[in-house]
């Protein structure tokens, strides 16, 4: 298993507030955007990357981080035979992701994920 890319996320109900100041100002791309999550970033560069979404999609909470990984199976597997609480998933997502939801142990609500499933 290989972590693939990190991006944080900002819960907002003004989504589209942030591009004038990630965008506008900063001169980041709009890389994605679903109505209620948008990520900023330089196309070509994965490692740069910030959301702000007004929920986590399919009615889920923000998560605070969104992880990309190559396996997301073998991951919830392992986190969950470590014993660390699942909130949501593993699910298949309309939008092309396979994801669950897990406590990381401060608390934060964290999304792994893996695109193309």
């Amino acid at each position: 298993m290989r972590v693939k890319r990190i991006v944080a996320n900002i819960n907002t109900l003004n989504v589209s507030e942030a591009k004038s100041f990630y965008q506008d100002m900063l001169e980041l791309d709009l890389l994605m955007d679903h109505g209620w999550i948008e990520t900023y970033g330089l196309l070509g560069k994965e490692n740069i990357q910030i959301s702000f979404a007004s929920q986590g999609g399919s009615n889920t909470p923000t998560p605070d981080l969104s992880i990309e990984v190559d396996d997301v199976d073998a991951v919830f597997e392992r986190m969950k035979s470590a014993g660390y609480t699942i909130e949501y998933g593993p699910v298949d997502e309309p939008w092309g992701v396979r994801r669950f939801y897990v406590r990381d142990p401060f608390g934060k609500l964290i999304n792994i994920l893996a695109h193309g499933h």
